[in-house]
């Protein structure tokens, strides 16, 4: 197999601009639409969707690759750096990492990456881990690095990483396209374009020994914040760990050619689902404000405990939608309290109700077109 990086042309990524310029177009649209809901929020509302959002993302990019982060000690440390709480508890290194990682992600997307700035996201990624030999520098195992799957005795490879002797060089040049291809470079590029190249071409590389896949997010991650010019707020591993067999299979293909417009179609078109959801979000969210405000003492503890299960659910629902049996599971009531608790929610318009007898569910009524 002869892999990308080993073409003649590497890395001359060709592709269609006139193909992508209508979802380029769409990026710029659309975002303005999350930026404008944002706005809407109060300054209390806007950090708590930000850790939120940033926590969400932290989350789902260690899942991709298998990593399971605990949800409850990423959120506590997020809540900390943005002064939301005074809580002090002890954090593991995992979770700590990866926090440390997109604060300064968040907080300093503008700043140009560089060799040492990426050894210490690779530092922050991989503290407390034993098993590896280099951390908080690239690779030096002359050992071939592959992306393989199948039984031992018949093993497939889906990928192999350029040598370790080429990884400077090639981080070198992966570092000067990523300079002059800013907005305000030698040679811009669209910001959904460069993102998809930029995720592309350092995960070729593999220059670390692990976390290559949640860097190279990270790295689209700043790319896109820098050509919307703020911090974006888009669930993008959230949407690629909703469809992982989709992004791998995407790479696969694109690790096989320079020519990479059905890579930069499929990121691209991720991108944009990464931002509907994040303004679902955000809209769910202005919704329960308004939903409080407007039923403010209106409430019995029941129903309000009911609801604030709802909203945990987030824009997507309660799986299978509320039913009474449900809701008596929730609040401890009996049938004939949850049904009236219920009912009187859907009369205050605060639940919409769909079904009858045993198959009645309810559903929060914040969304529009409800």
């Amino acid at each position: 197999m002869v892999w990308n990086w080993q073409q003649p042309d590497w890395p001359a990524f060709a592709y269609d601009s006139m193909r992508l310029a209508p979802l380029e177009a769409r990026l710029l649209h659309e975002s303005g639409f999350l930026f404008g809901a944002f706005a809407h929020l109060n300054d209390a509302e806007q950090r708590a969707l930000t850790v939120e959002l940033i926590g969400d993302e932290a989350l789902m990019t260690a899942r991709i690759e298998g990593e399971f982060l605990d949800r409850d000690s990423l959120q506590s440390s997020l809540l900390r750096e943005f002064g939301l709480t005074e809580d002090r508890r002890r954090i593991a290194p995992a979770e700590a990492g990866m926090v440390e990682l997109i604060i300064d992600l968040y907080r300093h997307f503008q700043e140009p990456l560089s060799h040492a700035r990426l050894w210490a996201w690779h530092g922050m990624l991989m503290a407390g881990r034993r098993n590896l030999r280099e951390v908080g520098g690239y690779r030096t195992l002359e050992e071939p690095i592959q992306v393989v799957s199948g039984a031992v005795y018949a093993p497939r490879v889906h990928f192999e990483a350029p040598p370790a002797g080429q990884v400077p060089a090639e981080m070198e040049h992966f570092l000067g396209w990523l300079a002059r291809s800013v907005p305000t470079g030698e040679h811009p590029l669209p910001t959904l374009t460069r993102a998809g190249i930029a995720h592309l071409y350092f995960v070729t590389i593999h220059p670390f020994e692990d976390g290559n896949g949640r860097i190279a997010r990270a790295i689209a991650e700043q790319v896109l914040a820098q050509g919307l010019g703020q911090p974006t707020l888009i669930a993008l591993s959230h949407t690629i760990e909703r469809r992982k067999k989709a992004y791998y299979s995407a790479l696969e293909r694109a690790n096989k050619t320079t020519r990479i417009d059905d890579w930069l179609g499929y990121f691209a078109h991720t991108v944009l689902d990464a931002l509907d959801s994040s303004r679902a979000r955000v809209v769910f969210l202005i919704g329960k404000a308004k939903l409080y405000d407007r039923l403010r003492g209106q409430l019995n503890a029941r129903q309000d405990k009911a609801l604030a299960r709802l909203f945990r659910a987030g824009p997507e629902g309660f799986v299978g939608g509320l039913s009474a049996e449900n809701d008596r599971a929730i609040t401890g009531s009996t049938r004939a309290t949850a049904t009236r608790d219920l009912q009187d929610l859907v009369a205050k318009g605060a639940l919409v109700r769909t079904g009858e007898r045993k198959h009645t569910r309810y559903a929060l009524n914040v969304l529009p077109g409800q």
